[in-house]
């Protein structure tokens, strides 16, 4: 299994967080350039990098104990333990779960990104029938930081367009 915290896996370079342009107040950050798990700054990019990549133990040093993931689908969760399980069981049921990160955008303890994510349902996930099928859905993660973690988090995900497969 790929460790993103070490470094990136030489085959695996699509951790993007695009290139930032900083201003006084807010770093916008707009496509462009692909970052390696390691280099990027954004907490967001790299949590959902490691999920993408199976890599589990990587939420220790991005989310806090206690974090607080509202999640749709019944996939809330209110602490890194149960975050964890939610990133097996997705990638249990899309071993290739991919999670594109369009752009971030970063004031003080805020982060939020634009992300597409696709993969092939194999097995049934949040309420929705497995099979083999593939999905694109685009989502928007807002995050709090503490100390450079996650504390709490919002997935606002189209939904609905698991329904209209």
């Amino acid at each position: 299994m790929a460790h993103c915290r070490g470094g990136p896996r030489p085959d695996l370079t699509y951790c993007p967080w695009p290139g930032a342009v900083r201003g006084s107040s807010l770093d916008l950050c707009v496509l462009g350039r692909q970052w390696s798990m390691n280099q990027t700054p954004s907490v967001v990019a790299r949590w959902l990098a490691a999920g993408d990549l199976g890599d589990v133990e990587a939420c220790d040093d991005l989310l806090h104990r206690d974090v607080v993931v509202h999640a749709p689908r019944g996939l809330s969760t209110t602490d890194r333990e149960s975050e964890k399980q939610v990133w097996r069981d997705a990638r249990a049921a899309m071993p290739d779960l991919r999670h594109e990160v369009q752009e971030v955008v970063a004031q003080g303890n805020v982060e939020m990104a634009r992300v597409v994510v696709t993969g092939t349902l194999r097995h049934d996930f949040a309420g929705v029938r497995g099979g083999g099928q593939s999905l694109r859905m685009d989502q928007a993660v807002i995050c709090h930081l503490d100390d450079g973690k996650v504390i709490e988090a919002w997935e606002i995900a189209d939904v609905g367009s698991l329904d209209d497969r």
